[in-house]
Protein backbone atom coordinates (compact mmCIF):
# COMPACT_ATOMS: atom_id res chain seq x y z
CA UNK A 1 0.00 0.00 0.00
CA UNK A 2 1.71 3.51 -1.09
CA UNK A 3 0.11 6.56 0.38
CA UNK A 4 1.15 9.62 -0.53
CA UNK A 5 0.14 13.69 0.30
CA UNK A 6 0.70 16.60 -2.32
CA UNK A 7 -0.12 20.36 -3.11
CA UNK A 8 -2.76 20.39 -6.23
CA UNK A 9 -6.03 20.59 -7.57
CA UNK A 10 -7.93 17.59 -7.15
CA UNK A 11 -10.05 17.46 -10.46
CA UNK A 12 -6.72 17.38 -12.61
CA UNK A 13 -6.08 14.23 -11.12
CA UNK A 14 -5.21 11.41 -12.90
CA UNK A 15 -6.31 8.30 -10.86
CA UNK A 16 -8.95 5.64 -11.05
CA UNK A 17 -11.10 7.36 -8.42
CA UNK A 18 -11.41 11.13 -6.77
CA UNK A 19 -13.40 11.53 -4.15
CA UNK A 20 -15.62 14.45 -4.10
CA UNK A 21 -15.86 16.64 -0.74
CA UNK A 22 -19.79 16.58 -1.97
CA UNK A 23 -22.86 18.27 -0.35
CA UNK A 24 -25.87 16.15 0.70
CA UNK A 25 -28.41 17.75 -2.62
CA UNK A 26 -25.22 16.35 -4.79
CA UNK A 27 -26.38 19.17 -7.00
CA UNK A 28 -22.60 21.14 -6.76
CA UNK A 29 -21.23 23.62 -4.64
CA UNK A 30 -18.41 25.62 -3.95
CA UNK A 31 -14.79 24.49 -3.35
CA UNK A 32 -13.74 20.89 -4.33
CA UNK A 33 -17.26 20.04 -5.59
CA UNK A 34 -17.76 23.19 -7.46
CA UNK A 35 -13.69 22.55 -9.18
CA UNK A 36 -14.74 19.08 -9.81
CA UNK A 37 -18.49 19.50 -11.33
CA UNK A 38 -16.59 22.40 -14.04
CA UNK A 39 -13.66 20.53 -15.00
CA UNK A 40 -16.01 17.29 -15.58
CA UNK A 41 -18.49 19.01 -17.56
CA UNK A 42 -22.34 18.56 -17.32
CA UNK A 43 -22.40 14.58 -17.22
CA UNK A 44 -21.49 13.99 -13.73
CA UNK A 45 -23.83 16.81 -12.58
CA UNK A 46 -26.33 14.90 -14.75
CA UNK A 47 -26.14 11.64 -13.17
CA UNK A 48 -25.51 13.70 -9.75
CA UNK A 49 -29.06 14.60 -10.52
CA UNK A 50 -30.28 11.34 -11.12
CA UNK A 51 -29.11 9.71 -8.12
CA UNK A 52 -30.59 12.71 -5.96
CA UNK A 53 -34.07 12.32 -7.53
CA UNK A 54 -34.14 8.46 -7.41
CA UNK A 55 -32.43 8.33 -3.70
CA UNK A 56 -33.34 12.35 -2.11
CA UNK A 57 -29.53 12.92 -1.93
CA UNK A 58 -27.09 11.62 -0.22
CA UNK A 59 -26.75 11.39 3.91
CA UNK A 60 -23.97 12.98 5.63
CA UNK A 61 -21.64 10.09 6.65
CA UNK A 62 -22.14 8.59 3.33
CA UNK A 63 -21.51 8.22 -0.55
CA UNK A 64 -22.05 7.83 -4.12
CA UNK A 65 -20.27 7.67 -7.09
CA UNK A 66 -20.82 8.67 -10.68
CA UNK A 67 -18.82 8.67 -14.06
CA UNK A 68 -16.24 11.23 -14.06
CA UNK A 69 -16.99 13.01 -17.61
CA UNK A 70 -14.26 14.98 -19.03
CA UNK A 71 -12.06 14.52 -16.28
CA UNK A 72 -8.73 12.42 -16.31
CA UNK A 73 -10.16 9.76 -13.84
CA UNK A 74 -12.90 7.10 -14.37
CA UNK A 75 -15.23 7.73 -11.36
CA UNK A 76 -16.12 9.94 -8.94
CA UNK A 77 -16.70 9.28 -5.55
CA UNK A 78 -18.96 12.18 -4.22
CA UNK A 79 -18.97 11.72 -0.13
CA UNK A 80 -20.65 13.71 2.28
CA UNK A 81 -18.58 15.30 5.38
CA UNK A 82 -20.40 16.36 8.07
CA UNK A 83 -20.75 20.60 8.95
CA UNK A 84 -18.66 21.35 12.01
CA UNK A 85 -21.21 22.66 15.14
CA UNK A 86 -18.74 22.53 17.64
CA UNK A 87 -17.55 19.11 17.85
CA UNK A 88 -20.50 17.26 19.94
CA UNK A 89 -23.05 16.45 17.27
CA UNK A 90 -21.20 13.77 16.19
CA UNK A 91 -18.97 15.45 13.52
CA UNK A 92 -15.74 13.21 14.27
CA UNK A 93 -17.85 9.63 13.34
CA UNK A 94 -19.32 11.05 10.36
CA UNK A 95 -16.48 12.28 9.09
CA UNK A 96 -15.18 9.05 9.77
CA UNK A 97 -17.88 7.61 8.13
CA UNK A 98 -17.65 9.29 5.25
CA UNK A 99 -14.30 8.38 4.76
CA UNK A 100 -14.72 4.58 5.58
CA UNK A 101 -17.88 4.72 2.92
CA UNK A 102 -16.05 6.19 -0.51
CA UNK A 103 -13.41 3.76 0.69
CA UNK A 104 -15.92 1.28 0.66
CA UNK A 105 -17.32 2.36 -2.78
CA UNK A 106 -13.40 2.46 -4.52
CA UNK A 107 -13.11 -1.35 -3.19
CA UNK A 108 -16.70 -2.12 -5.13
CA UNK A 109 -15.65 -0.27 -7.79
CA UNK A 110 -12.16 -2.09 -7.65
CA UNK A 111 -10.17 0.83 -8.07
CA UNK A 112 -6.29 0.36 -7.90
CA UNK A 113 -5.60 4.24 -7.03
CA UNK A 114 -8.20 6.92 -5.22
CA UNK A 115 -7.51 10.24 -4.14
CA UNK A 116 -9.32 12.19 -1.56
CA UNK A 117 -9.95 16.21 -0.90
CA UNK A 118 -9.31 17.19 3.18
CA UNK A 119 -13.21 16.73 3.29
CA UNK A 120 -15.68 18.67 5.77
CA UNK A 121 -12.34 21.61 6.12
CA UNK A 122 -13.30 24.04 4.18
CA UNK A 123 -16.73 25.97 4.13
CA UNK A 124 -18.05 23.08 6.32
CA UNK A 125 -15.53 24.68 8.90
CA UNK A 126 -14.14 21.13 10.64
CA UNK A 127 -10.86 22.35 12.12
CA UNK A 128 -7.91 20.98 9.94
CA UNK A 129 -5.97 19.00 13.18
CA UNK A 130 -8.91 17.47 14.25
CA UNK A 131 -9.81 16.24 10.72
CA UNK A 132 -6.69 14.99 9.56
CA UNK A 133 -6.76 12.90 12.80
CA UNK A 134 -9.81 11.25 12.31
CA UNK A 135 -8.40 10.66 8.66
CA UNK A 136 -5.62 9.05 9.82
CA UNK A 137 -7.41 7.32 12.79
CA UNK A 138 -10.04 5.67 10.12
CA UNK A 139 -7.02 5.13 7.35
CA UNK A 140 -4.66 3.02 9.72
CA UNK A 141 -7.92 1.06 10.57
CA UNK A 142 -9.54 -0.24 7.15
CA UNK A 143 -5.95 -0.34 5.67
CA UNK A 144 -5.44 -4.19 6.17
CA UNK A 145 -9.08 -4.88 4.59
CA UNK A 146 -8.11 -2.97 1.27
CA UNK A 147 -8.10 -5.42 -1.50
CA UNK A 148 -8.73 -3.61 -4.36
CA UNK A 149 -7.18 -0.65 -3.48
CA UNK A 150 -2.75 0.02 -3.54
CA UNK A 151 -2.42 3.51 -3.97
CA UNK A 152 -4.30 6.69 -1.32
CA UNK A 153 -3.40 9.73 -2.75
CA UNK A 154 -3.84 13.18 -0.23
CA UNK A 155 -4.69 16.06 -2.72
CA UNK A 156 -4.34 19.32 -0.08
CA UNK A 157 -5.33 22.74 -1.85
CA UNK A 158 -4.00 24.67 1.14
CA UNK A 159 -0.21 24.01 2.85
CA UNK A 160 -2.00 24.32 6.02
CA UNK A 161 -3.78 20.60 5.55
CA UNK A 162 -0.91 19.53 3.25
CA UNK A 163 1.80 20.27 6.26
CA UNK A 164 -0.91 18.34 8.56
CA UNK A 165 -1.41 15.20 6.58
CA UNK A 166 3.00 14.81 5.40
CA UNK A 167 3.05 15.05 9.68
CA UNK A 168 0.58 12.21 10.09
CA UNK A 169 1.28 9.79 7.48
CA UNK A 170 5.39 10.36 7.54
CA UNK A 171 5.89 6.48 8.27
CA UNK A 172 3.52 5.44 5.61
CA UNK A 173 5.14 7.67 3.02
Amino acid sequence: MKIEVVMGNIAQEKIHAIVNAANSSLMGGGGVDGAIQKAAGPQVLDECRAISLSRGGCPTGQAVFTGAGNLAAKYVIHAVGPVWKGGSKGEDDLLASAYRSAFKIGEELRVKSIAFPNISTGIYGFPPVRAAQVVDRTVHEILSALRSIEYIRFVCFEEENYNLYLQLFQNDL
